[in-house]
């Protein structure tokens, strides 16, 4: 069965909120990835904050999420998510609650917090929203743990994010824990988000680090390096790829990086080696060849060098 995302479609929904993560799970599904997005609301018409309006999709009681599902509830107006109007929905809120103790993943995205704030679900949790609205969000639900200054949070299958593009942060994030680093990468690289952010997690993929630049011809070396990391790396050849010679692929991979590109190379291979050595169906030896190396040696030293 394919892993489901449903968009909760709320009145007042903050456009780029949905169609951030959206579009970073469309882009997963491109690669191959098994999910499958849906949408559900209220059942009724919808227009964005922005007046951008919507058409109707199904009530929220009929779509059916199983374990390991992803409900995404997208920001909305905070007028609205405030009103009495919203807050009497009872019914949203249970199914919301239900949802979760059935197992499925229950995320916002910005001011999506306070619905899940008002469901109970975040109740002795940590969780952030936009900074200019934690304060509000503390105050009116005085159990839970607002996060100030982070991007976002992941506990107990509840996630929650900051504003806006912190929405595409956490959406990778998860793809990241289904998918892995690698295909991740793939995904961020489509969205052009080469230097993706983690929420309160030190440690960042290497596939994504020393992206933070904008030379394109380096981030076609950067490219080639990952998608051929089982073969060799002629400085002649990848000097071509970014269109420069030799001298200067050098000094200016360094300069946009900060780092040599044989280093690179081997986080690269490090980082691959590290995931592919969990593969109990893959040799030491396999491990090696996959990520361009001739010996288990120089597959445990590179590893044991981390």
């Amino acid at each position: 069965m394919p892993t489901k995302f449903t968009f909760l479609i709320l009145p007042q929904i903050h456009i780029l909120d949905l169609a951030g993560p959206d579009q970073a799970i469309h882009e997963a599904i491109d690669y191959k990835a098994d999910f499958e997005i849906e949408y559900c609301g209220l059942n009724e018409t919808v227009i964005t904050s922005s007046g951008l309006p919507f058409g109707t999709v199904k009530h929220f009681s009929e779509t059916k999420l199983s374990k390991g599902d992803y409900l995404m509830i997208p920001g909305a107006a905070y007028s609205y998510l405030t009103s009495s109007e919203f807050l009497q929905r009872k019914g949203l809120f249970e199914w919301i609650r239900e949802l979760h103790q059935n197992g499925t993943n229950i995320c916002s995205i910005c001011m999506g917090a306070f619905v899940m704030a008002e469901s109970g679900l975040l109740n002795n949790k940590k969780c952030t929203t936009h900074f200019k609205k934690t304060r509000e969000l503390q105050e009116r639900y005085p159990k839970i743990k607002v996060q100030e200054n982070i991007l976002y949070t992941d506990e107990d299958n509840l996630y929650t994010s900051a504003g806006i593009a912190a929405g595409i942060d956490l959406t990778l994030h998860i793809i990241e824990k289904l998918k892995g680093s690698y295909f991740v990468h793939l995904v961020a690289r489509e969205l052009v988000v080469y230097n993706r952010r983690k929420g309160n997690d030190v440690q960042e993929s290497e596939f994504l680090k020393f992206r933070n630049h904008i030379h394109s011809g380096i981030h076609r070396v950067q490219d080639f390096i990952i998608d051929h990391i089982q073969n060799k790396h002629p400085l002649r050849e990848l000097a071509d790829i970014a269109n420069m010679s030799e001298r200067n692929l050098t000094r200016i991979f360094k300069k946009e990086t900060g780092i040599t590109i044989i280093e690179y190379i081997t986080k690269i291979r490090r980082t691959l080696a590290n995931e592919l050595i969990k593969n109990p169906d893959l040799s030491k030896i396999e491990v090696a060849n996959k990520v361009g190396l001739l010996s288990e040696r120089q597959l445990m030293r590179i590893l044991k060098e981390q």
